[in-house]
């Protein structure tokens, strides 16, 4: 292909995985002094998915995730290349405390307890979490020798190093939360590896734990080590919501893609001379290369009557659905203080509902003065059921919930109903074989890759990274010379 002749590019999903993959792509055209030809499709009317930030009657809605973690660096990185670095806003040092439900009491989470372990022995010791006897399994954990596996069940793991009690009180719920999994299913090696690698270099978790507090002694006495729950010295948000985020990077591809939104793409397949030939309700044309930025069930369809062994695989990774019941009440219609960023509940609990974020506690301006956004998480794989139910009823279930944990009186000024339908990849046992067995069948497939978060990671940096490296594996494979 001449160098004057524009590569065609095809991005095939409107979410944040498919605007961070046309930026990349924008970036390396101009690097390259190369002319390429955009178009990114979207089956909605709106870019983002299920990512967004609303603005309602002095609150700040939002719909996606509502902060990122910076120990992966690509969203700070691409926060950075937008020019948003002085929009970036950190936690609220107040309210950096997480709960955890026991007996329909939401309690602290010990100081520095790392989802699976405690840092800090003396503040494990204080919780009301566990009983006398489930703690002293706990510091058990020290002496029982490693099994090391190459991926194991997060209930098995748990179980084997740390006991049924803090596994069913303080580890499922702390983790399975992140990912609404079952955790009978979750593999560690896909989702919190550190933790089998710690059993097998340390022979413990625990040791493993405590030599990583050895090594960031000079952080104890910042108030992230002081944090309740999660890292939250970690997290950052935007000003204006994260919307912030994803408004920078459409504005910055606009004039070099083509956007078309609400143009569903129902199939792609190879043409003779090798390239992709991508199929939408307006028409058929041909690209050089295409990024499937959508979930693996979605890119199966669109890839099925072409490459129906690829489609097999990715047809393995499981999906979950999830809806966010997000409320505004008055401060004085609720009896606990609420100070905290969000409340976890174990499925032993036998609730309706997840976890509970507080979102205007974590970041300012989030709700108007004397007001407090939740956002209730119902659904999951444990509970998939409670989402046939219509947003009215979804709206009077977490309400009614949020009533008896947190002794909430009255109606909410605002409720919005969220759905997450089929967005939550399952990373279950051999996820890591699925993954090596998907990527080398899309080898295979010059100027094919599979971006979103079906592969390596749910979170938002996770996303980012994975759309990068696939674009620029890509463009190294259709610019070989």
């Amino acid at each position: 292909m001449s160098h004057d002749q524009p590569q065609r590019w095809a991005v095939i999903g409107g979410g944040i995985s498919g605007l961070a993959a046309c930026h990349r792509l924008v970036n390396l055209g101009r690097s390259a002094s190369r002319p390429v030809a955009i178009d990114l499709f979207e089956s909605s009317d709106r870019l983002g998915g299920v990512f967004g930030t609303i603005e309602q009657d002095g609150y700040l809605l939002e719909t996606g995730a509502d902060m990122f973690i910076t120990n992966k660096p690509a969203a700070l990185e691409l926060s950075k290349e937008l020019g948003l670095s002085d929009r970036l806003i950190e936690t609220d040092k107040r309210f950096r405390k997480s709960l955890i439900l026991r007996r329909g009491r939401p309690l602290p989470t010990p100081v520095g307890f790392d989802l699976m372990a405690p840092r800090d022995l003396k503040a494990f010791l204080k919780t009301k979490i566990l009983s006398p006897a489930g703690k002293m399994r706990v510091l058990q954990e020290y002496l029982i020798r490693p099994q090391p596996q190459e991926d194991e069940s997060l209930s098995s793991f748990a179980r084997r190093r740390f006991g049924r009690e803090a596994f069913e009180r303080m580890i499922q719920p702390m983790i399975g939360g992140i990912y609404t999994a079952d955790p009978d299913k979750l593999g560690l090696r896909s989702t919190l590896p550190r933790f089998l690698e710690m059993e097998a270099e340390h022979g413990s978790v625990l040791k493993g734990v405590l030599h990583e507090a050895k090594k960031s002694k000079a952080r104890k006495a910042s108030a992230e080590s002081q944090a309740s729950g999660a890292r939250y010295g970690l997290f950052l948000s935007f000003d204006r919501g994260m919307s912030v985020l994803q408004d920078a990077l459409v504005s910055a591809i606009q004039d070099d893609v083509q956007i078309r939104s609400g143009t569903p793409v129902t199939q792609v397949s190879k043409t003779d001379d090798g390239r992709w030939s991508v199929t939408s309700r307006e028409q058929t044309e041909t690209y050089d290369a295409v990024i499937l930025a959508v979930p693996s069930h979605v890119a199966a369809g669109i890839l099925r009557e072409a490459l129906p062994e690829l489609t097999s695989s990715l047809q393995q990774i499981e999906y979950a659905s999830a809806a966010i019941v997000l409320t505004g009440y008055r401060l004085d219609q609720i009896q606990h203080d609420m100070k905290c960023f969000g409340l976890v509940i174990p499925a032993i609990e036998q609730r309706k509902v997840l976890a509970v974020s507080c979102t205007s506690r974590k970041f300012p301006d989030r709700a108007p003065e004397g007001r407090i956004q939740l956002r209730t998480f119902i659904g999951g794989a444990l509970q998939q059921q409670l989402l046939e139910q219509s947003d009215e009823e979804l709206t009077e279930l977490a309400c009614g919930e949020l009533e008896q944990i947190f002794g909430i009186q009255g109606k909410p000024e605002l409720t919005r109903v969220v759905r997450w339908n089929g967005a939550m990849p399952q990373y279950h046992v051999g996820h890591q074989q699925r993954i090596s067995e998907i990527e080398r069948q899309f080898s295979e497939q010059r100027g094919l890759e599979l971006a979103g978060n079906a592969l390596h990671g749910v979170g938002l940096p996770d996303v980012i990274q994975t759309a990068w490296n696939r674009v620029e594996q890509s463009w190294r494979e259709i610019n070989v010379t």
